[in-house]
């Protein structure tokens, strides 16, 4: 098996901080004053009730919105576009080859054409999908198009990846070989930012929890405090499934 690509030896982006962040649409404060700083290191979940807030604040850390008050800082503000990366619940597949989805992240990062093959063979050996290289992407499974994500973003080597609710839609089997990846990609040196409605899920992966209710943050705290004794009743009432809004 070919090696998963080494981090970038550019100086790092991180930590992110968010100070007072808000954002506002349609009248109503969907994030509210949000501060928080995300290290190197440790895989963070947020987690939280539906209309939390949760996609929303991956969303605005990512760059794709705009806050409507606040800031959101990179340590390497100038490169954190070119070294972060982010899939989501149900990737866009572009209508060509599974090798090809993977080369194109590849020439949009501006790798030399003469990496690009041998990058993205390697990665979709990693990711389990070799045999599926030359199959219409558009064609695959849910989990086959899920983990040909992951394998499009870990390609381009970003020192951050935010997963918005990666295996929400997927069966027990892929969701199991998306979190092998996820725990590879960790273990490779890319920080780790994911959301998820599955506790049990974040039991297994999170070192760190992000838990929002209402649009703010409520905890920021290592996973195993977070579970073992929640430090607000907000955090303990969605532990125990009490907490739905």
């Amino acid at each position: 098996m070919r090696d998963a690509p080494e981090m970038a030896s550019a100086p790092s982006i991180l930590p992110l901080r968010l100070e007072s962040v808000s954002y506002e649409a349609g009248g109503k404060r969907l994030i509210d004053g949000v501060s928080l700083t995300l290290a190197a290191g440790p895989r963070t979940v947020i987690l939280g009730p539906n209309g939390a807030g949760k996609s929303l604040l991956m969303r605005l850390c990512h760059g794709l919105i705009q806050p409507s008050a606040g800031r959101i800082d990179w340590l390497g503000s100038g490169e954190a576009r070119q070294r972060q990366a982010m899939v989501f619940q149900r990737p866009v597949m572009l209508r060509r080859s599974a090798a090809a989805n993977v080369a194109y992240a590849l020439k949009l990062r501006r790798v030399p054409r003469s990496e690009r093959a041998a990058r993205t063979a390697g990665m979709l050996e990693r990711t389990g999908l070799a045999a599926l290289a030359g199959q219409p992407a558009r064609s695959l499974s849910g989990g086959e198009q899920q983990r040909l994500a992951l394998a499009r973003a870990w390609a381009t080597q970003p020192e951050m990846l935010f997963l918005d609710e990666p295996t929400a839609s997927l069966d027990p089997a892929a969701t199991g070989a998306v979190e092998d990846i996820v725990a590879q990609m960790h273990g490779a040196g890319t920080k780790i930012v994911m959301t998820t409605h599955d506790l049990a899920q974040a039991r297994r992966i999170a070192d760190e929890i992000v838990f929002l209710h209402r649009g703010r943050l409520v905890e920021q705290r290592p996973a195993a405090a977070f579970f073992a004794e929640p430090a607000t009743r907000e955090a303990a009432a969605f532990i125990a499934g009490e907490l739905h809004w």
